[in-house]
């Protein structure tokens, strides 16, 4: 249902731009933009990506190792079956029940996290270079500037690709507001 709201938004637009004849004939700039592009390759997207697999990593580690206590203690209750009390082993069965919902609670809770502070980082470096968009298309003259995973962009000339552009202006203003935090 979403892409066929955004190919009906992506149709309604090309028509419009037909029936006003903005294809050019009459000096109207188009722009285009590559997020996806810009976050690889902006310093601010891959310093976002490493903030978020540097705490990925920890959660992992965290994971492992409560995940390596879990099989030790199973392989602790295995070992000692036999030589046990029935009412030790339903003591450590119901413990290692508790520790294995808390294991997938835990990772339930990473999992989210770690997802919410990917969005974080994509929204404020989207905010930023839908600003650094806007002020370009400005100064420049476009009527319309598109992204292009958004607008469902099939084909364009890479004449209209602003892309590189922006990087270069986001890095620069990046290292600008790094060098003001140290």
């Amino acid at each position: 249902m979403r892409m066929g709201i955004k190919a009906m938004a992506v149709a309604m637009l090309g028509l419009a731009l037909v029936a006003t004849g903005a294809f050019g004939a009459d000096g109207t700039k188009i722009g285009l933009v590559d997020f996806q592009r810009i976050l690889d390759v902006s310093d601010a997207g891959k310093a976002a990506q490493a903030r978020v697999d540097v705490e990925s990593k920890k959660m992992g580690d965290d994971l492992k190792t409560k995940g390596v206590e879990i099989e030790e203690i199973q392989k602790r209750m295995e070992q000692e079956k036999m030589v046990a009390s029935k009412d030790t082993m339903e003591e450590r069965g119901r413990d290692l029940r508790i520790r294995i919902n808390d294991f997938k609670t835990l990772q339930q809770r990473y999992t989210k996290k770690a997802r919410e502070l990917q969005f974080m980082e994509v929204a404020k470096i989207k905010k930023d270079i839908f600003e650094l968009a806007e002020a370009m298309g400005k100064k420049g003259g476009y009527q319309l500037i598109v992204e292009r995973q958004e607008g469902g962009i099939v084909y364009f000339s890479d004449t209209i690709d602003l892309t590189d552009n922006l990087i270069k202006q986001y890095n620069a203003k990046y290292a600008k507001a790094d060098k003001t935090k140290k």
